[in-house]
């Protein structure tokens, strides 16, 4: 995946957007995006929504967090429709996750379904608890770590939680304990060999600074990036898709690696190369492969 778009679960009109959008996934929002009044309506339209449109895409429903009362009531629903994965917000940890997934596997053997066929991706840097958790995820148990499609970091509600004024700087970056939590999220994905999946960019109308923020988080490692419009699909997919040039190049050093089996290093075009860009080639192909 190199995209997901973020729909609100109780508006039909934009779940129909979303559907042509072309993302890699839709997240069916059941939290943030819907109204309080609103929750138990959006169940019934998001489910409907999933239920006859799982066959031909990947769909995540971002339920409401474990200690909300609506989380039990929201996997009641979503959980028959078979969804791709559940997102999971404020997720504070290993422990969460495997809450999660225990509740998770009572509802899909209670429908019928293969029990550890729906699978989690949490949001993991959402509170200063869940940012110091992040470590935990590379010691989950068998049956969690299975489910474990992801960790993707946000900086939005973390801001709330630390009761800052502000998470970015006047030039529009993040400031330091934003960047901690983002560099967690990639440091504990790769720990737990899931993809790390950047945060959405809020400006919508401003491409040139999705471009920017989404060719860092290549640069840096990230597999994907969500999104809050329709409109940043295109910007996204054209970061996170590998240019032809950069396929070639892979494809070269994986050749020259596999033609001597036993070298720690070669020579290619004048530079050294060691078996790390071995490993970065082959994942450069799988990220290809995937988009």
């Amino acid at each position: 995946m190199r995209s997901l778009l973020f729909v609100p679960a109780h508006d039909e009109r934009k779940l129909a957007k979303g559907q042509g959008a072309g993302a890699d996934a839709l997240i069916v929002d059941l939290e943030d995006a819907v109204p309080e009044a609103e929750k138990a309506s959006a169940r019934v339209t998001g489910s409907a929504f999933v239920r006859t449109s799982a066959a031909t895409m990947r769909l995540f429903v971002r339920i409401n967090g474990l200690s909300t009362p609506h989380a039990l009531a929201d996997l009641d629903a979503v959980v028959p429709a078979a969804p791709y994965g559940v997102m999971l917000p404020k997720c504070e940890g290993a422990g969460d996750l495997v809450a999660l997934s225990e509740l998770l596997a009572a509802r899909e053997e209670a429908a019928g379904l293969t029990v550890g066929s729906i699978r989690i991706l949490p949001i993991v840097t959402e509170t200063a608890a869940g940012v110091l958790a992040l470590a935990s995820y590379g010691q989950l148990p068998a049956g969690a770590k299975a489910r474990l499609c992801g960790l993707m970091w946000g900086g939005e509600d973390l801001a709330a939680d630390i009761g800052a004024v502000a998470n970015k700087d006047a030039e529009g970056r993040y400031t330091a304990p934003y960047q901690l939590a983002r560099t967690l999220t990639l440091l504990g994905a790769t720990a737990a060999q899931v993809p790390a999946v950047d945060a959405v960019y809020t400006n919508f109308r401003n491409p040139e600074g999705l471009q920017a923020e989404g060719a860092e988080a290549v640069r840096d490692g990230f597999c994907a990036k969500a999104a809050i419009h329709p409109d940043q699909i295109a910007t996204i997919h054209a970061v996170f898709t590998p240019r032809d040039e950069e396929l070639a190049w892979a494809r070269r050093v994986i050749a020259a690696f596999d033609a001597a089996p036993s070298a720690g290093a070669i020579a290619l075009d004048g530079k050294m190369l060691d078996r790390p860009h071995y490993r970065s080639a082959q994942r450069l192909l799988t990220r290809a492969g995937q988009a």
